[in-house]
């Protein structure tokens, strides 16, 4: 069984920063390109960043230019860095792996951000 445990959520005022992490219970980690997704009150679930087991990155316009994703392979876990946070960045952030070799997808339990003032 594939566990993915976010953390590093919180209330941020608008400006401010806050780092993402999420640990894999698992080595199919190493296989997976990894990504983060959001889901704000109301509206679909987003892709936020994706980053390969080769570390090539990917992000929504959004998001380009403040926020940064990255692995540890050895660690087994993927960050999220969110700078100059925006009210509209408010969500909940789930974590995803997909394995390249093996069908499926695995996600996390979700952490909430909230950007206000």
């Amino acid at each position: 069984q594939v566990q993915l445990v976010e953390s590093g959520g919180g209330l941020v005022q608008p400006g401010g920063s806050l780092r993402l992490s999420c640990a894999a219970s698992s080595n199919i980690f190493s296989i997976s390109v990894m990504a983060w997704y959001r889901q704000a009150p109301g509206s679909q679930r987003e892709l936020v960043a994706r980053i390969t087991i080769g570390g090539s990155t990917n992000y929504a316009d959004s998001v380009k230019g403040r926020f940064t994703i990255s692995r540890d392979n050895a660690k087994m876990t993927a960050y999220l860095q969110m700078n100059s946070l925006k009210p509209e960045d408010t969500a909940v952030y789930y974590c995803n792996a997909r394995p390249v070799t093996i069908a499926g997808a695995y996600w996390g339990q979700g952490t909430q951000v909230t950007v206000s003032s």
